[in-house]
């Protein structure tokens, strides 16, 4: 049983060990250990309060032995079925739909089995079963809600599992020639609005989805709304997916120009909608397929050549961290490499020209 120690005020005070929680280790930017106490204090003077702060963190320990018995005493879908309700009203729709989809459908090895008797042998072999259907990130998505549960239910159980490498993702940024001709084949439909708000603000789907006039003021947009599925497969309107989400655009005029005379709701179209009438867009326009997402990618990728900060192109994009901005955003435009390449070869031309060939002719 812990001893409680006596303070300089007089108290006692006894330290009760609760949980080890991962933190940043700032010398050498890794994670660690880090054991986590319960602090008991009395104030009673003498012995007796020695025995009070100590009885308080007897308490204490043995409620969280019953607690851990009776949590290992769950297999691990009912430990799973109790962390998905414990975070339907902090987490999206979305991110509720897809812990439901890895409940029913994924890691179902793991399901039956009490927690108790769960290992890392058990968790490696269940992600291994998964890497072999699904794509790198998808596992490490589900290996993340493995981790997140057990942090929950079993913290004593340290996870090492071997993750599949992470993949570049093999995007498609459509060029300049290739977003005016999209824009040209739009310019009237209903599809027009939703493109140029995407292209050039950058808007996601969602985003635009839920966009009314009444958060518009003259060029610009408020983005304060995003529509998603719910868990009924309903459409609902929410807050945006993250802090940054909401966030003030300002657009061009000739993009402003378009929602004159809109009153309500920019689009009547969902996001599926949206998805499913593009791609019938690029089809008759003849254009290379690639998602309506990719227009964020062509605004990020055109305003990163134009040396526009990365702190900007995050805040007009929504975009959090630049963690997505390094790994996704700052592909180089196809139409734009050449230029780039002939800038570079002209500058390595010029030094082998002038400064290398004037020094090896006056030795």
């Amino acid at each position: 049983m812990a001893k409680a120690k006596k303070l300089p005020s007089g108290s006692w005070r006894c330290l009760v060990y609760s949980h080890t929680e991962k933190v940043l280790d700032k010398k050498t930017g890794t994670m660690k250990d880090k054991r986590i106490y319960e602090s008991f204090t009395s104030t009673i003077p003498g012995p007796a309060g020695k025995r009070d702060a100590e009885l308080q963190a007897a308490k204490f320990a043995a409620d969280k032995e019953r607690r851990n018995t009776a949590q290992s005493d769950m297999t691990f879908g009912e430990a799973l079925e109790a962390y998905i309700k414990s975070r339907e009203a902090v987490l999206s729709p979305r991110t509720i739909m897809d812990y439901r989809r890895i409940r029913k459908n994924e890691i179902q090895s793991l399901m039956d089995i009490k927690l108790s008797r769960i290992t890392q042998v058990l968790i490696q072999e269940a992600i291994n079963v998964e890497s072999i259907k699904h794509s790198p990130k998808t596992v490490r998505n589900t290996h993340g809600l493995i981790s997140a549960v057990l942090s929950q239910y079993r913290p004593d159980l340290r996870l090492t599992t071997a993750l599949p490498k992470k993949v570049r993702p093999d995007l498609y940024i459509p060029s300049d020639a290739e977003i005016k001709r999209l824009i040209e084949y739009v310019s009237g439909t209903e599809m027009e609005l939703p493109v140029l708000l995407a292209a050039f603000g950058p808007m996601r789907r969602g985003e635009i989805s839920a966009l009314t006039t009444d958060n518009i003021s003259g060029n610009r947009v408020h983005v304060c709304k995003n529509m998603v599925l719910n868990g009924n497969r309903q459409w609902i309107i929410k807050q945006p997916k993250s802090y940054a989400g909401d966030r003030f655009i300002d657009y061009p005029d000739f993009v402003a120009e378009r929602w004159q005379g809109i009153t309500g709701n920019i689009t009547a179209l969902n996001p599926n909608m949206i998805t499913d009438r593009f791609l019938n867009v690029l089809k008759k326009a003849d254009l290379p397929h690639f998602r309506f997402h990719d227009l964020r990618h062509y605004s990020a990728s055109i305003q990163h050549a134009l040396g526009i900060p990365d702190a900007y192109i995050m805040q007009r994009g929504g975009w959090q961290t630049d963690g997505v901005l390094k790994a996704v955003y700052r592909h180089t435009m196809s139409d734009r490499q050449t230029e780039m390449n002939d800038r570079a070869n002209a500058h390595f031309t010029d030094l082998c020209n002038t400064k290398y060939n004037i020094k090896q002719k006056n030795p």
